[in-house]
C-alpha cells in the first residue's frame, strides 16, 4: 500500500513509519519540523528510517519485516498549509492515511492557543478533504487520553461522555473526532481515532517527564513532581502503541449497525467512524513511576512536589477492552522493561557514561 504518515519526524510517526516500511508498505512522510522541541532529534529520527532502509542501522527493530522494504520519501509540509495539502493529496493518491501531526501539550495550549487550531483545526480540516477527495480507504488519526477531562469514572471507556475537556488541547482532540464523524456521515469515509495514554519509550519528546526526569536525575538538578507524585497515568510504551496503530489501520473502521439514536453511544456510530483508547490498562502512581527511573539509572532524585497544574487531569486509566475485541491489541511492556529501554537510548544517544 502508499500510505501518507503525517508528522514521520515526530516520536510516534517515525516508529510508525518504520514498521510500515518494514512490512513493505511505502510511505509518504510528511512534517513541518518546528522548533517546539531540539529539530536535531527530529533529523535523527530521520535518519534512522534512512539507515535502516539502507541496511545501516546499528540496532534490531522490533518490528516484523514481511519480505522487500518499502520506499520511503519525505516532504517537509505544514498540515495547515491547505494549497500543498490539495498537490500532495492529488499526486500521490495515498491508499491510506496515518494521521499524527498536531500540536501537542496541555501545558504549552494554555500559552499558544492559536497553534493548536491552526495546526490541530485547520490541519485536520486538510486531512479529511485530502480524504474526501482522494478515495482514501482509511483514515487513522491521534486522539488523545486528554479528552475525557474532568470525568472521574475509571477506567475511561469510549462509551463514557467526553464532553468537558480542560484545556484546549483536548477541546482540539475532541474537536477532530466530531469532524472525522462528520466525514464518516457525509462522505461514507472511514475513520478511527485513537486515544493515546501518555505514550514512552525512545526517541521520545523532550518536553516530556520521562526525558524532562532523566536530565534532571543526571544532572543532579531537582525534579517538578506535580500534584505532589500522587497522580496515576497509563504509560505505554512505543511498540505497544506501533503495534495497535498498525492493527487499527488495517482493520478499516465500519459502521455499528445496532446504532440508535435514541440511546447514542459515544463510541460508535451508524456511519463508518470509530475511536479507541490505546493504552496499558495498568495505571501507575508517578512516585512509583519515577522510583523505577531512579533504579535504572542508579540515581536518586531530589523532588519538588508540587500541587496540581492547570489543565492537566489527576488519573489516567484505558479500558481497552473494545480495542482487544477488535484488532486483537495486547500491550506487552511493563514500565520496568520500558523506561529501562528507554535509559539505554537516552545515554547512547546523549554520549552519557554513568
Amino acid at each position: 500500500m502508499k500510505i501518507l504518515v503525517t508528522g514521520a519526524a515526530g516520536f510516534i510517526g517515525s516508529h510508525v513509519s518504520l514498521f510500515l516500511l518494514a512490512r513493505g508498505d511505502d510511505v509518504v512522510g510528511i512534517d513541518n519540523l518546528n522548533d517546539y522541541y531540539d529539530v536535531n532529534l527530529k533529523h535523527a529520527r530521520l535518519d534512522r528510517i534512512n539507515h535502516y532502509l539502507a541496511g545501516s542501522l546499528n540496532e534490531d527493530l522490533p518490528y516484523p519485516e514481511q519480505g522487500n522494504k518499502g520506499h520511503f520519501t519525505f516532504i517537509k509540509m505544514d498540515v495547515a498549509d491547505r494549497g500543498a495539502m490539495e498537490t500532495l493529496f492529488k499526486e500521490h493518491q495515498f491508499d491510506k492515511v496515518v494521521h499524527l501531526a498536531a500540536q501537542a501539550g496541555v501545558r504549552y495550549s494554555i500559552e499558544n492557543p492559536h497553534a493548536y487550531i491552526d495546526s490541530n483545526i485547520v490541519g485536520f480540516t486538510n486531512i479529511l478533504e485530502g480524504c474526501r477527495h482522494n478515495n482514501v480507504k482509511h483514515l487513522t488519526y491521534a486522539s488523545s487520553s486528554s479528552v475525557y477531562g474532568a470525568n472521574e469514572t475509571m477506567p475511561f471507556s469510549v462509551h463514557d461522555n467526553v464532553d468537558h475537556p480542560l484545556s484546549l488541547y483536548a477541546a482540539s482532540k475532541k474537536a477532530n473526532e466530531l469532524m472525522a464523524h462528520t466525514y464518516s456521515h457525509l462522505y461514507n469515509l472511514p475513520t478511527t481515532g485513537l486515544r493515546f495514554f501518555t505514550v514512552y519509550g525512545p526517541w521520545g519528546r523532550p518536553d516530556m517527564a520521562l526525558f524532562l526526569f532523566t536530565k534532571a536525575i543526571l544532572e543532579e538538578k531537582p525534579i517538578n513532581v506535580f500534584n505532589y507524585g500522587k497522580h496515576k497515568r497509563d504509560f505505554t510504551y512505543i511498540d505497544d502503541i506501533v503495534n495497535g496503530i498498525v492493527r487499527t489501520l488495517d482493520n478499516t473502521a465500519t459502521g455499528n449497525p445496532d446504532w440508535s439514536g435514541l440511546t447514542p453511544d459515544p463510541g460508535t456510530s451508524k456511519a463508518p467512524w470509530r475511536v479507541y483508547n490505546i493504552g496499558n490498562q495498568s495505571p501507575v502512581e508517578l512516585l512509583d513511576y519515577i522510583e523505577t527511573l531512579e533504579n535504572a539509572l542508579g540515581k536518586k532524585a531530589e523532588k519538588n512536589l508540587l500541587p496540581l497544574q492547570p489543565g492537566d487531569v489527576p488519573d489516567t486509566y484505558a479500558d481497552v477492552e473494545q480495542l482487544v475485541i477488535d484488532v486483537n491489541y495486547r500491550p506487552q511492556t511493563t514500565i520496568q522493561t520500558g523506561i529501562n529501554k528507554f535509559v539505554k537510548w537516552y545515554l547512547n544517544y546523549n554520549n552519557v557514561n554513568i
